[in-house]
């Protein structure tokens, strides 16, 4: 199953991300995890929160540019090799990812790593054929 993922676009300048962070506070939302992309101009926070309606509301209403992308949460087993046996199969199946980060903590003994396909509805069958698990957003904010 998919996940939603928001992206918050913001200049790359003193300030602009407390900003975010200050709204999204006021508004109780909490960060599950979060990335930054940057350049020397502008950066792309993508982030899960416990709340995405609410938190696109707040930042339209405070003239941020966000949106929402489908993501796929994988668990996979918290050992060495895990992660890249993972993307050797994405490679086996011709699955391109167009960006991956990891998730702040464990679920059922699981680390959990964010992906961005190209395909997500191929993504996701290819995982299961390869034995990956996806999690849901119940089993991402049970925390």
């Amino acid at each position: 199953m998919e996940v939603t993922q928001l992206s918050v676009f913001l200049e790359n300048k003193p300030g602009h991300l407390e900003r975010i962070l200050e709204i999204l506070t006021d508004e109780n939302i909490n960060i599950l995890t979060l990335t930054i992309a940057e350049t020397s101009d502008f950066g792309v926070l993508r982030m899960l929160v416990n709340d995405t309606d609410r938190a696109v509301k707040a930042l339209h209403d405070h003239h941020f540019t966000c949106s929402q992308t489908e993501v796929l949460v994988i668990g996979l087993e918290d050992r060495p090799g895990a992660l890249y046996r993972a993307l050797s199969s994405f490679t086996r199946r011709g699955l391109n990812i167009e960006y991956m980060y990891a998730f702040n903590e464990k679920r059922d003994d699981l680390a959990m790593m964010i992906f961005r396909f190209e395909d997500p509805v191929q993504a996701r069958a290819a995982l299961a054929a390869e034995g990956y698990r996806t999690l849901t957003r119940q089993e991402i904010l049970k925390g």
